[in-house]
């Protein structure tokens, strides 16, 4: 019997660049090359190979020195790669030069991460939003992408407004974004609205940094489906869900993940779903401990809330995936002070985390894939949002 025939599409391969210097050393870049890594991976890319120049201030003509590019260049014609991706933002007169020399496909950070939302967005209202941000992305940038747009290539970062007609002008785009900010604005009141249907339920929102488990832990705690996978971005609609523990009821609010250098036109077009976080009266922030950097990105949602104003709302860390915590080994003849990384979980427990418990128990070790220590994180919530429904209802003696 003949087998039937697979169709296969080939995916695209792409080399990754970055900088380091005084502010940000190597290592730094090392760890965030890692994550434009998970990034192409997400996107559908294949990462091969990676690049980092030492230079103080990038080139405002090439953004990497002559001899760095010419290196790049020769990897990529000697391993046929299709996309050459920057950790870093690129000026359109950058973005020009670059794909002149290299004669591939040039992505930036910004870039990358558009096209990964415009892949998950799966809701009109979402898809709006990324359409907005692609087009205020694209505004200033359209003298330089007029040459490759005329192309018309696919793949990677070439979804959506990237494929209209080669004559679309900036005064096209203008009316574009116009129309699709009122578009936001008639869904925003309906969102508006929505929520001031709901009463005065007490509110709690899940936040923290992309792919940190936000998502699973809101499926145990509401019992629903939410779509969960270990890929960034995994969740871009807000979903809420009404979440009873004991005889108390309350609100539950899973948002977008957070992440170093987030777009600033998806912070503006994704306001909406931001005003979840600036609206709720508690913010569980979703930490994962068993990343080893996971310190500085607590300091990046911490910004990130500071930015849209949600900075001083009661807050808890439920630091999870501690399943996944394994600390690094060392060798026994190394008298070296040990490191965050080289600490047990016990260990890790009893520095500054220890400090937070013991004040008010702002936080919390759990694992949402195996279920341990949910029954704690559950009483946690109970205790918490109980105190606000007694402020609310003072009256409503019954439900405790």
């Amino acid at each position: 019997m003949q087998k039937p025939y697979i169709s296969r599409v080939k995916q695209e391969t792409a080399v990754l660049v970055g900088i380091a210097n005084k502010k940000q050393p190597v290592r730094e870049v090392e760890e965030y090359l890692d994550e434009l890594a998970f990034l192409t991976e997400t996107a559908g890319g294949v990462p091969c190979e990676r690049f980092i120049q030492k230079i103080e201030t990038p080139n405002p003509k090439t953004y990497l020195g002559s001899g760095k590019l010419s290196e790049i260049k020769e990897y990529i014609i000697e391993n046929q790669i299709d996309a050459l991706i920057f950790d870093d933002d690129l000026t359109p007169t950058q973005f020009r030069n670059i794909e002149k020399f290299i004669e591939c496909k040039v992505l930036d950070r910004t870039n990358l991460i558009l096209d990964i939302f415009a892949r998950r967005a799966k809701t009109s209202y979402a898809k709006t939003q990324v359409e907005l941000a692609q087009y205020e992305y694209l505004l200033p940038r359209l003298a330089g992408l007029w040459t490759h747009l005329e192309r018309q290539r696919g793949g990677i970062g070439m979804r959506g407004p990237g494929e209209t007609e080669i004559e679309t002008d900036r005064r096209i785009i203008r009316d574009k974004i116009t129309r699709l900010k009122k578009k936001l604005e008639q869904i925003d009141k309906q969102k508006s609205t929505q929520r001031k249907h709901r009463g005065k339920l007490v509110r709690v929102t899940l936040v923290g940094y992309t792919n940190v488990g936000k998502s699973t832990i809101m499926n145990l705690l509401s019992k629903s489906d939410i779509f969960a996978e270990n890929k960034l971005f995994a969740t871009l609609d807000t979903t809420v869900r009404k979440v009873i523990i004991g005889n108390l009821p309350f609100l539950l609010s899973d948002t977008v993940g957070f992440i170093r250098k987030l777009p600033h036109q998806l912070v503006e077009s994704f306001k909406s779903t931001l005003d979840e976080v600036r609206e709720a009266d508690i913010l569980l922030h979703v930490v994962d401990i068993s990343h080893h950097n996971f310190e500085e990105q607590i300091k990046i949602v911490n910004q990130t809330l500071e930015e849209i104003g949600a900075i001083d709302k009661p807050t808890y860390i439920i630091f999870n995936k501690i399943d996944a915590y394994s600390p690094v080994k060392r060798d026994e003849d190394d008298l070296t002070p040990r490191t965050k990384d080289q600490l047990t979980l016990e260990e890790l427990k009893r520095t500054w985390m220890a400090q937070m418990d013991h004040n008010d128990r702002n936080c919390i070790f759990v694992s949402a894939k195996e279920r341990t220590n949910i029954d704690e994180l559950k009483t946690l919530l109970y205790d918490k949002v109980c105190e606000i429904h007694k402020k609310r209802y003072p009256y409503d003696d019954f439900l405790y």
